[in-house]
């Protein structure tokens, strides 16, 4: 276990019921993260209808340690069961930003998906972050790739 420490703040209008992210088991590698919905919008749930994306709020404010990044990820059974993704997968959360956590979903789907409020939506995976100097070169090396792009390795088929 890591002695890292995620600050974590409830916002105000954040329903005290919902439980703080967590991780669902020992092995797990990301925090699951629950929708916050509105007051108003709590019993019935969000709906989004194919092709349809929103911004799910939590109800949470982060205090990440410097030198690492929360990055949002999907949750395979809601891609799997319900074709809900996140637009922008893996979503970084620099170490400085002190807003809400908001989660970017879209249904992929050919239904309408209801997510309910507490409904886990991604998990959230802090990752350390190595920062370089860019600077120009006149060349780069050589690799046996060179400047082969998408699909110049193969087909992956046997």
């Amino acid at each position: 276990m890591s002695g890292l420490v995620l600050g974590l703040l409830c916002l105000p209008g954040r329903d005290p019921t919902l439980p703080l992210p967590s991780y669902a088991t020992a092995g797990a590698a990301g925090l699951d993260i629950s929708a916050n919905l509105a007051p108003d919008e709590r019993a019935a749930g969000l709906t989004l209808a194919p092709g349809r994306r929103a911004l799910v709020p939590t109800g949470l404010a982060l205090e990440i340690p410097e030198g690492y990044e929360a990055q949002m990820r999907p949750r395979s059974g809601l891609a799997l069961r319900h074709g809900l993704a996140l637009v922008n997968s893996p979503g970084t959360i620099d170490c400085d930003y002190r807003g809400e956590l908001g989660v970017i979903v879209i249904n992929l789907g050919s239904e309408p998906v209801v997510i309910a409020h507490g409904a886990r939506i991604a998990q959230m995976v802090l990752a350390p972050v190595t920062r370089v100097t860019p600077r120009l070169v006149g060349s780069l090396s050589e690799t046996e790739r060179g400047a082969g792009g998408f699909g110049s390795t193969g087909t992956g088929a046997g």
